[in-house]
């Protein structure tokens, strides 16, 4: 089992950055693909990146690719985000799983969540 906690949500405006941090903790945590997904009020959870166990591997969602940047050092994983919209609006979670995918049920392991708004 890994554990996750979030870090580095907050308010920023359109066109402003945030990196977000995930820490996990767990001894075969190495082993594990991790994703961001995020959830906007009265919409599903939705992906929005993933990366392979040793970071050589990285799929995004459309809307965030040229924006958005996910890599993994050690116990961490970052979500970089640039050129940020209002529609980036979301709680943001980190997720950990055997698989590299896009797909919710892949992960089994989620964090709590950080909110991330991004004012126009």
């Amino acid at each position: 089992q890994v554990q996750l906690v979030e870090s580095g949500g907050g308010l920023v405006q359109a066109g402003g950055s945030l990196r977000l941090s995930c820490s996990a903790s767990g001894r075969t945590f190495s082993s594990y693909a991790l994703g961001w997904f995020r959830q906007a009020p009265g919409k599903e959870r939705e992906f929005v990146a993933a990366i392979n166990y040793n970071g050589d591997v990285t799929y995004y969602k459309d809307s965030v690719k040229g924006r958005f940047t996910i890599s993994r050092d050690n116990a961490l994983v970052y979500l970089q985000m640039n050129s940020l919209k209002p529609e980036d609006t979301a709680v943001y979670y980190c997720a950990a799983g055997r698989r590299t995918s896009a797909t919710i049920e892949q992960y089994s392991s989620w964090g709590q969540g950080t909110q991330v708004t991004v004012s126009s």
